[in-house]
């Protein structure tokens, strides 16, 4: 088992892509390319650069992957708030998505 396997952390990340995909499922045709595409290559990164964080060698390598998966997750965020005005999400819908995400 790898490192990262074991945190619950990247568990979390991990359900949090799976989200964001059926998410995206409802997004219009016309902005599924830019808006569905977009939200779900932020949602990606965030499980795959807290792994590669942990197999890193140094504390300072480490920590410059998990702030890229933190810069990730704050796009995630930002672009679960562009679905609400668009229509895609209600607030408490979303809610449980932000929370999952914050903690």
């Amino acid at each position: 088992m790898f490192k990262f396997e074991r945190l619950e952390v990247w568990k979390k990340s991990i359900a949090i892509y799976e989200k964001i995909c059926e998410l995206s499922k409802g997004i219009d045709q016309r902005e599924q390319f830019s808006l569905g595409e977009q939200i779900r290559r932020a949602a990606l990164p965030i499980s795959t650069n807290i792994a590669e964080g942990t197999g890193r060698e140094g504390n300072k390598e480490s920590k410059y992957f998990f702030n890229i998966a933190k810069g990730s997750l704050y796009e995630v965020l930002s672009l679960l708030y562009v679905m609400k005005n668009r229509g895609y999400l209600k607030t408490p819908i979303m809610r449980p998505y932000i929370k999952s995400v914050m903690k």
